[in-house]
């Protein structure tokens, strides 16, 4: 077995160094340009975090595993990862919370409405192929929006029943509606359908599939 050398040394090493090939990408992108121009809220306070280091530490969080809030702390106590990214500290879990409180359905409808317009603006490719779904998710405890209605897997469970909209030729989602899971999959369809075309701007769509669920 090879000797290796075991020493303490004074600087800050992170296990999540891979991640700054992502933000790389997202710099590439011009993604904080365009974040910061789709309408996100602003903070009410100087000494608040900027939107855009809640929003990429959010983004850290998740690929780093977070799967709650209280997860997003794996971020802040990462004094190397806050340093690649620029930042002189990490945000507590809290602030997070705080920030996402903001976003009410009209500034969701804004935000993610920009966004998916820019994205696929870029993208060069047109005729779109446009599938339309809606999918039963399970939740425990009391959360919000959760009903009873059709779940097949778990009958009587609280759940959501959310719409979903996918390109298939580029295998990208193109809009999602979370519902409670008391509503059909036909509930408000037409509105979603109107909402994602908008999100489709300037491109054609040239086929729309769906199952039998939107017709009932």
């Amino acid at each position: 077995m090879r000797n290796c050398d075991i020493k303490f040394v004074n600087k800050e090493i992170t296990p999540f160094g891979g991640l700054s090939l992502f933000f790389k990408m997202l710099e590439k992108c011009h993604f904080e340009e365009h974040v910061m121009q789709s309408g996100v809220p602003l903070q009410g306070s100087n000494r608040g975090y900027k939107p855009i280091q809640l929003i990429l530490g959010l983004f850290a969080g998740v690929w780093c595993g977070a799967s709650c809030f209280g997860h997003l702390d794996v971020v802040r106590y990462d004094a190397a990862l806050c340093d690649l990214l620029g930042w002189e500290r990490g945000a507590d879990h809290r602030a997070y919370q705080r920030y996402l409180n903001k976003f009410s359905q009209a500034v969701n409808q804004r935000v993610f409405g920009n966004l998916f317009r820019w994205f696929f603006s870029e993208l060069k490719f047109d005729n779109y192929t446009l599938d339309f779904d809606s999918t039963v998710m399970v939740r425990e405890g009391s959360q919000e929006g959760a009903a009873k209605g059709y779940n097949p897997k778990r009958p009587g469970r609280l759940s959501h029943h959310p719409l979903l909209a996918f390109v298939s030729d580029v295998r990208m989602i193109a809009n999602y509606w979370l519902r409670p899971g008391n509503t059909s999959a036909s509930t408000n369809y037409l509105s979603f359908l109107e909402d994602t075309l908008s999100k489709l701007e300037g491109k054609r769509v040239g086929l729309v599939r769906m199952d039998s669920g939107f017709f009932a």
